[in-house]
């Protein structure tokens, strides 16, 4: 009634005579337009509405700011589908709004009986749910066909790395001293030297003269790498070490390792969730052989994903190519610290026994609890399409407002 009324006075006002009474009548009327977007107004009653309606939501800030611009993008977003021909049934507004007040644990009435307790009007809410359902509407119809999501970017959402900042991080510097039959002792006895090393200074020095890791050249500096991607026997040595400090020598597989901590980003607790990698090993043939750095460089070079080595390797023994999805615990060491640096896709050349072998990493996955569902793939798909729709709708926003007129009265 009382909207019904109101709308009755301003229908009044417009009916006046012209003249300077009617102008001030209507500069003083909450239904005047106070901001044009292109030919569309915008009233002062929308804006105290919507800026009710947020302070409900608890929305924090300078609500009527954040009032004034949700409804200038309002117009911009129902314009625009409109344009395109894109229109809301009822039924689908009412479904919308159901969505909306299910948030709050409630009903559609019960929502809208708790938005007029603080002055918002059921049209205010109506309007608002209407306008992001035209808008989602039109970002499927315009970009849809536009996203296509693959495999590989599912697998790399399940990595553990996209929970990077959730838990410790460090960076670390490496050197890796090759230790050949016969000449374990000497490499013992070199890893021990650098091991004493304080600084990155001069331990990077160390690291370009004596590592045969490809880090080398950098100093035998990795980038960030969260804690858990660490062979779990790795784990407890890194994180005893002060920054600057090096580890004792640590033995793997044809060579001894020693690591610097040169920071520990603490971004959250240390977790101990255990990993289970999937990687695959090609072996390119005895190490230092002409043939085999020519092979080895072919498998980089044209393998983007673990399944394109198979093709690489037709015709070739079998037993040339590997592939093995283990829990983190049991991979080799060498192994192991390779993969921990690796994203999905990319490959590194070890030298294991008399062989250089072209590892790649396949997979990285949290393990699953005895009785843990596996995740799923098709939610985990539907939220990366969203991501991506909801990109391409900010870009699209942001046009429509670049190209906008807008006049504050």
């Amino acid at each position: 009634m009382i909207r019904f009324l109101s709308l009755l006075a301003a229908v009044a006002v417009l009916a006046l005579p012209l003249g300077a009474p009617q102008a001030r009548a209507q500069a003083n009327s909450p239904f005047a337009p106070v901001i044009m977007v292109n030919d569309l107004g915008i009233t002062g009653y929308e804006i105290d509405q919507r800026t009710k309606f947020l302070t409900l939501l608890r929305q924090s800030g300078d609500l009527r700011k954040l009032a004034e611009d949700g409804l200038i993008e309002d117009r911009l977003r129902v314009s625009a589908a409109k344009m395109m021909g894109i229109t809301l049934s009822e039924q689908a507004l009412t479904d919308g709004m159901s969505e909306f007040a299910g948030r709050a644990n409630l009903s559609t009435e019960q929502f809208v009986a708790e938005l007029a307790k603080g002055g918002v009007e059921e049209q205010t809410f109506r309007d608002f749910v209407r306008a992001g359902a035209l808008w989602r509407a039109l970002i499927r119809e315009k970009y849809g066909p536009r996203v296509k999501i693959s495999e590989a970017e599912i697998d790399r959402a399940l990595l553990t790395e996209s929970q990077r900042g959730q838990g410790t991080r460090v960076l670390l510097s490496e050197i890796i001293i090759p230790a050949p039959p016969g000449r374990e002792a000497e490499a013992t006895a070199e890893a021990q030297r650098v091991s004493k090393l304080k600084g990155d200074g001069a331990f990077g020095a160390a690291a370009r003269q004596v590592s045969a890791s490809s880090s080398a050249p950098r100093g035998g500096r990795l980038d960030w790498l969260p804690i858990a991607n660490l062979p779990p026997a790795l784990r407890s040595i890194v994180l005893g070490l002060a920054p600057g400090q090096a580890s004792a020598p640590v033995e793997i597989p044809n060579a001894v390792a020693v690591f610097m901590l040169r920071a520990l980003d603490e971004g959250g607790p240390v977790t101990q969730e255990a990993q289970t990698l999937e990687y695959a090993q090609f072996i390119a043939g005895p190490a230092g052989a002409p043939e085999t750095a020519a092979s080895a460089a072919m498998m980089q070079d044209k393998a983007d994903r673990c399944d394109d080595l198979y093709g690489l390797a037709k015709g070739l023994p079998a037993e040339r190519l590997l592939r093995d999805t283990q829990p983190q615990g049991a991979i080799p060491q060498d192994i192991g610290l390779a993969l921990a640096t690796m994203d999905i896709g990319e490959t590194r050349l070890l030298t294991r026994g008399p062989n250089t072998v072209v590892l790649m990493l396949c997979k990285r996955e949290r393990s699953q609890a005895e009785g843990e569902t596996a995740p799923d793939r098709t939610a985990v798909a539907n939220g990366l399409t969203n991501a991506r729709l909801a990109s391409y709708a900010d870009s699209y926003l942001a046009d429509l407002m670049a190209n906008a007129v807008i006049v504050r009265k």
